[in-house]
């Protein structure tokens, strides 16, 4: 009882409890500068100090804290208690332990909270891949990497890359299969990896049109049990039979795809008879392609297909179906959301957001051009079979309209009226047309904006241009931002040679359109009429860029450049329209032209030869090829040119007289004398002839000289007394109106005084 010490009732029994000494506080360490210095010196290293007592560090000390020395004491019932005496009062037990030591201390142990005495952590096992395992993973690595860069290559156009890769792959991987049978993992094979390594190797043959190499690939694959789904790479076999054009064994592998796929999925047997149907179009079996195309449209209607059996139809000549599957074609479902979802509501800020976001997105362009596809095939169908499902176009276009008017694609049935008018203009029935196109003048603007338009150019063609002109206006008027109806009034003012305003419309047509290259030619041609030819050069420039093949746009640079004197750049547009259209006699006689004018007469005559062997009647170069011959002294072959002018002109003395002169300067004075005995016969008062048949004969000895030296005095006596007879009647034209001038000045001289 000793050592039992009775709580007193004036202490306060908690005093200290929650004091603790700040050596213990593991959180300050770091600020701590003893200790740092300790960490960084031997200091900290010192081996502990043997204790004499367990649960000490130092002797026989008791443990001590910041309230001074503590002794142990058991409590009433035996156990030691965690209390400490203050100022001889004991302490109650509680279930803390101070921080930084445990009440269970073993001999020898110190205070090392951050564990620097168990010393740095061991270094990490080095990978060993020298073993069979780690070698079969880094070769399937390669060969995966192989394969991805293989597809990588063939998306960026890179065919032949893309096979070299794909060549790879498949070496590495039989590299693969060989080691894993050398150490006894032949049960272990990866056959994805075999799969994928074939099936890429086999779709780079045929994106090369290797198509044997790619059949042999995929019949590796085909015949090997154990890959799954493998029969339906007999789809790519065939598609491979139809580019050879072998179209039997396409059906036969298209069915044999067909057998092996279940009614799960519906999507892929449809298409696969799609391409069946297509198959046997292309063989003319349009009884077999019907049956199949019948039952995708029974099954799952879709555009193509619609459009595909009324071809069908319109091949065997079957009105009645033609009309109920163009009635089936303008049903199918298009799965396209209503266009009001993309309007937004002045309300809601945030659906505006939204709206505007997916407004353009991919989802809402691909929906578009859906429409815009269906559209296409139901229009192209409807001009196809308008003709034959009855007994007129009209009233076949008629039939389809009230169809289209009774669909999802009502505003189609304006378009096809307009087709009604284009194709009364294709037969040459100007006046249907225009009855038909006068039909929309009450119609909403778009419409009466397209059938104005057509109007108006009508009315161009038959070059009634004021009545174009008001069509035009009328298709503005509907429509300002038309540029087809723009260019028609500047068409109007271009013919009326006001070239300014016309290059106004022109203008503005390019402002609401800057592609259209009917606008921007006419412009051109506008700048070149007001001899602005730098601005002209620009435009046609601009064109070029956009209708890189264009020989009309060529030439007008070249001509451009001619009028600006620039005979090479000339030359060199020139050149780029003849390799455009090689047998364009136009251009080949202006680039000869242009040589003769630089006197490079070889080249010229090359081209003007050139340009009369593809146009033997062009005058121009007619004369020019014959005086060519004659300044080169081959006369003789100058005469066929003269003849060929003679049948193109034959009331033309001149190219019979140039015939003449040929024979004559050859030396073959007997035909000649022949050619102007003929041409006197012809043209009997023709001085020219007559002279060059006195100078024959007296050469020639001949007693014709007198006849014809006769005849010779005669006619200039005639052409003399013809000549006096003008002369004279114009000087007495010429008194009188002096005479006139003279009485008027002398009446007004009486009056005057």
């Amino acid at each position: 009882m000793e050592n039992v010490h009775l709580a007193l009732e004036e202490e306060d029994l908690y005093s200290g409890y929650n004091d603790y000494n700040p050596t213990f506080d593991s959180e300050e360490l770091e600020n701590d500068a003893g200790f740092q210095q300790a960490v960084r010196t031997s200091h900290g290293r010192r081996p502990p100090m043997t204790a004499k007592f367990p649960g000490t560090a130092i002797g026989a000390r008791p443990l001590a804290t910041s309230f001074g020395s503590r002794i142990p004491m058991t409590s009433s019932m035996g156990r030691p208690v965690t209390g400490a005496v203050q100022d001889g009062a004991a302490r109650p037990m509680t279930a803390v332990r101070a921080a930084g030591y445990t009440s269970s201390m073993t001999r020898g142990s110190n205070f090392d909270p951050l564990g620097q005495s168990r010393g740095p952590a061991p270094s990490l096992e080095a990978k060993n891949e020298d073993t069979p395992e780690e070698k079969i993973k880094i070769l399937e690595k390669k060969v995966n990497d192989l394969i991805e860069e293989s597809c990588m290559a063939q998306s960026i156009g890179a065919l032949q890359l893309s096979l070299e890769k794909g060549k790879e792959a498949g070496r590495k991987e039989r590299a693969l299969v060989r080691q894993r049978e050398q150490t006894g993992n032949a049960e272990h094979i990866n056959l994805d990896l075999t799969y994928s390594v074939l099936l890429n190797l086999a779709n780079q043959y045929e994106n090369n049109e290797m198509y044997p190499e790619a059949l042999n690939s995929y019949q590796v694959i085909v015949k090997n049990k154990m890959f799954n789904n493998a029969g339906r790479l007999k789809v790519n076999m065939a598609n491979i039979y139809f580019k050879q054009k072998n179209y039997p064994k396409a059906i036969k592998f298209y069915r044999m795809a067909l057998d092996q796929i279940s009614n799960a999925h519906k999507e892929m047997r449809i298409k696969i008879m799609q391409n069946i149907g297509v198959v046997f179009v292309c063989m003319g079996q349009y009884s077999d392609a019907i049956t199949s195309f019948e039952h995708i449209m029974s099954e799952s209607p879709n555009i193509k297909t619609g459009f595909n059996l009324i071809l069908c139809y319109y091949a065997i000549g079957d009105r009645e179906r033609m009309k109920k599957a163009f009635q089936k074609l303008i049903s199918v479902p298009l799965g396209i959301d209503d266009e009001d979802k993309y309007i937004a509501s002045n309300d809601d800020t945030s659906s505006n957001m939204v709206t505007e976001a997916i407004k353009n997105d991919k989802l809402h362009q691909m929906e578009r051009d859906l429409k815009v596809l269906a559209e296409k095939y139901i229009m192209t169908a409807a001009k196809l079979i308008a003709p034959t499902i009855e007994t007129s176009f009209a009233t076949g276009f008629d039939c389809c309209v009230d169809m289209v008017k009774s669909s999802q694609y009502v505003e189609l049935a304006n378009d096809l009226e307009i087709n009604k008018a284009i194709t009364y203009l294709r037969q040459k029935d100007f006046n249907q047309a225009v009855e038909t196109l006068k039909t929309f003048e009450k119609k909403d603007s778009r419409v009466k904006s397209a059938a104005a338009t057509n109007l108006s150019f009508l009315h161009f063609l038959e070059k009634e241009y004021d009545q174009a002109e008001r069509y035009a206006d009328l298709a503005m008027n509907a429509d300002r931002y038309n540029p087809a109806a723009l260019i028609n009034k500047g068409n109007t003012l271009f013919v009326k040679q006001d070239y300014e305003k016309a290059a106004e419309f022109y203008k503005e047509a390019l402002r609401n359109d800057s592609s259209c290259t009917e606008a921007l030619y006419n412009l051109g041609l506008s700048y070149k009429k007001l001899n602005r030819l730098e601005e002209a050069l620009d435009c046609f420039l601009k064109l070029h860029a956009i209708l890189r093949n264009s020989a009309q746009v060529m030439y007008q640079l070249a001509h451009l450049y001619e009028l600006l004197e620039d005979s090479q750049q000339a030359i060199e547009w020139l050149m780029q329209v003849i390799s455009v259209t090689p047998t364009d006699p136009q251009a080949l006689a202006k680039l000869g032209e242009l040589h003769d004018g630089d006197g490079d007469k070889s080249q010229a005559f090359q081209y003007y030869y050139e340009s009369f062997r593809y146009f033997p009647s062009n005058i121009d170069v007619i004369e020019w090829l014959g005086a060519y011959y004659i300044e080169t002294q081959f006369c003789e072959k100058a005469i066929q040119y003269f003849e060929r002018a003679t049948l193109i002109q034959p009331t033309q003395v001149k190219w019979q007289l140039m015939v003449a002169s040929c024979y004559r300067r050859s030396g073959n004075y007997q035909k000649a004398l022949e050619t102007y005995k003929d041409i006197h016969h012809k043209f009997p008062e023709n001085v020219e002839c007559l002279r060059f048949l006195v100078r024959l004969c007296t050469d020639m000895g001949l007693n014709e000289v007198q006849e014809y030296a006769t005849k010779l005095k005669k006619v200039e006596k005639m052409k003399e007394m013809r000549e006096q007879r003008v002369k004279s009647g114009r000087e007495g034209s010429a008194r009188g109106r002096r005479e006139g001038r003279e009485g008027s000045g002398g009446s007004a001289a009486v009056m005057h005084i």
